[in-house]
């Protein structure tokens, strides 16, 4: 997500400029490449995702309003920039949350410290973060939403996967078209779900009065968290109603990026010749990961996101399997065809639920 300033309160709890400069420090470079070749990429990318548009559509049978702005193709640093105005716009509600309890002034210099803690704590998250995302569409809860991809990752992927460059650059771009239309295309998609987040992270965010109720909650929970397929650090501060509000948001969230994995695959080999080759290298690419790696996702809650494309993608199979593209195409008619989260695991219940 990004394109948006923070609230009025934002500045007070975290130095979103010296986050972005934090995580410009932080970002490792990416692979080498001339000036040359780094316009032909750009160019071989944006052409890519402005092909990806005609074979979405047909293959999702899901159509877009208008003309789409052309993708932005971004470096790891502008990455991080639109994400960190995302993350301003969301955090919002928690900002105003914790000023309501706040028991002290919110000023002076330790305020202004801690806004820089905060702010370096942010960066580096998104630092870690600017390595591994291919593509994007950009929410933009304050901004214009529009389709990034991230150049230098998509050419060290590829590479280090040694697939077809073009190839694989058609294959990310179906990915990141297919959830351009999924917001495009429902229109009142990307509103519910900025919603959903934010009252999400606003309600998940202790006060500083409940903060040490809800501390001590925590030791308990850390196995379960750290535990293959948790949540990481925010099943530890949830309490059971919030876990089954975030089990709500999964749900959703496994549904377009299983929509968005279907779709990229089925484009078939008439669009990308290698797409054979390029998913069975990328899927044991996932599996791939070191320890540490490992540990550092499951802290984050990414290794439960990495859940969100297998388990997305089994229920759109087993929906299209039972009814068909277009009795799938019925999950966007509202937020009540969305699938519960029961139902990503039991296509055929949601088949039953709404199809009658």
């Amino acid at each position: 997500m990004g394109g948006a300033g923070g609230s009025a309160q934002a500045p007070a709890f975290v130095d979103w400029e010296f986050a972005k400069a934090t995580g410009r420090r932080l970002t490792p470079a990416g692979p080498e490449v001339s000036p040359a070749e780094a316009q032909e990429i750009v160019a071989a990318i944006r052409a890519a995702a402005a092909r990806a548009q005609e074979p979405v559509a047909e293959t999702s049978r899901m159509h877009a309003p208008g003309q789409a702005p052309p993708a932005l193709v971004v470096d790891r640093p502008t990455w991080i920039a639109l994400n960190l105005d995302s993350m301003a716009a969301l955090m919002s509600p928690v900002f105003e949350k914790v000023a309501a309890d706040r028991r002290l002034p919110a000023t002076g210099a330790g305020m202004s410290v801690g806004s820089k803690i905060t702010g370096a704590e942010a960066g580096a998250l998104l630092a870690f973060m600017a390595n591994k995302i291919l593509g994007q569409y950009d929410l933009a809860p304050q901004g214009t939403p529009r389709l990034l991809l991230v150049a230098p990752n998509l050419v060290a992927v590829q590479r280090e996967l040694q697939v077809d460059a073009a190839d694989f650059r058609a294959w990310v771009c179906m990915h990141e078209e297919t959830h351009r239309v999924q917001f495009t295309a429902v229109p009142w998609l990307r509103a519910h779900l900025i919603e959903r987040a934010t009252s999400l992270a606003g309600d998940m965010t202790p006060t500083p009065s409940e903060l040490a109720a809800r501390l001590r909650e925590v030791v308990g929970r850390l196995p379960d968290a750290l535990g293959s397929g948790g949540g990481g650090l925010a099943d530890l501060f949830a309490t059971p109603e919030q876990r089954a509000k975030i089990a709500e948001v999964t749900a959703i969230m496994s549904l377009l990026e299983g929509h968005a994995d279907v779709v990229m695959d089925d484009v078939g080999p008439k669009v990308i010749p290698t797409v054979a080759e390029i998913r069975g290298k990328f899927t044991e690419r996932r599996k791939g990961v070191g320890a540490a790696d490992r540990l550092l996702r499951r802290l984050l809650g990414l290794e439960a996101k990495m859940a969100q494309y297998k388990d997305g993608a089994g229920f759109v199979r087993g929906v299209t399997d039972e009814v068909g593209v277009d009795g799938f195409n019925a999950v966007w008619s509202s937020p009540e065809t969305l699938p519960k989260p029961a139902e990503i695991h039991d296509p055929a219940a949601w088949v039953r639920r709404v199809h009658g």
